[in-house]
């Protein structure tokens, strides 16, 4: 709690008593964002109002190959604590084209020490994915997505569990939830619900520490944060979200209000 508190206004320290909340560098309680498109300057507002909040910001899809300025707004992020990385997609290129290598170098190049690996897309065999993280691990922070962006898809509980244990297994730091920027596909179904045996069937299987489950709805996060707590890890928050997203982990809005305030 005590880089929120230093954070906030002076005036305000110790007004309420607040949910305990872990501090960076955090293993738990992880706030994973996406960043669309930002600006260097409006990745600096960002972190002005809100860099305690933020532990990995992922340049969405792949996005980085069309982005102008990129490496001063990757600065940006590391000067304020933020590990920042690249899209799972452009992993699922580089490996579709053979070029594994040299996006490894482009990201050494980069200072990135975070690389996400994801099939959201296109098709990779389990033994392919179980290789390509270990040919990763040994010199990144790999995250693993697992589920699938087709909203026409909802695969079953066991296929997910399987392909998340696999990936802690090959070596993955975490397991990242497919829920999509838009939340209608993966954890939930095409109205924005969350599929709640699915997530306990993860939870059950890997411990909540290690699943980063995507949820860029408010009715989703508040759900996620109503059950797991304000520690739970949360994936795919949209920068002008940060704020409420903090707000909702600490009972700060009305949806997580009686969660921690009774």
């Amino acid at each position: 709690m005590e880089s929120i508190r230093t954070f906030a206004a002076a005036a305000l320290d110790g007004l309420i008593p607040l949910p305990e909340r872990s501090a960076k560098p955090r293993t738990t309680g992880v706030t994973h964002v996406v960043d669309p498109g930002l600006t260097r300057v409006e990745a600096e507002g960002l972190m002005e109002i809100a860099a305690p909040h933020v532990d990995v910001i992922r340049l969405g899809w792949g996005s980085a190959l069309v982005t102008g300025a990129v490496e001063a707004k990757l600065a940006v992020y590391r000067e304020h604590g933020v590990a920042p990385m690249l899209g799972g997609t452009l992993t699922e290129l580089a490996f579709c084209h053979g070029r594994v290598d040299a996006l490894r170098e482009a990201l050494t190049a980069l200072g990135i020490r975070h690389v996400e690996v994801s099939e959201g897309t296109l098709d990779m065999a389990p033994g392919e994915k179980r290789r390509l993280i270990r040919r990763l691990e040994a010199d990144f922070t790999v995250f693993v997505e697992v589920g699938s962006k087709d909203g026409r898809l909802a695969p079953s509980a066991e296929a997910w569990v399987r392909q998340a244990v696999d990936a802690l297994e090959a070596g993955a730091s975490a397991v990242v939830c497919e829920g999509r920027v838009s939340g209608d596909a993966g954890l939930y179904w095409p109205d924005g619900s969350i599929r709640d045996e699915l997530v306990g069937a993860l939870v059950e299987a890997c411990g909540g520490d290690r699943l980063i489950f995507e949820a860029p709805r408010r009715s989703q996060q508040a759900w996620l944060v109503r059950h797991f707590g304000a520690n739970v890890n949360l994936g795919n928050v949209l920068p002008w979200d940060l704020i409420a997203v903090e707000s909702l982990r600490l009972g700060l809005r009305s949806d997580t209000l009686t969660r921690f305030h009774r």
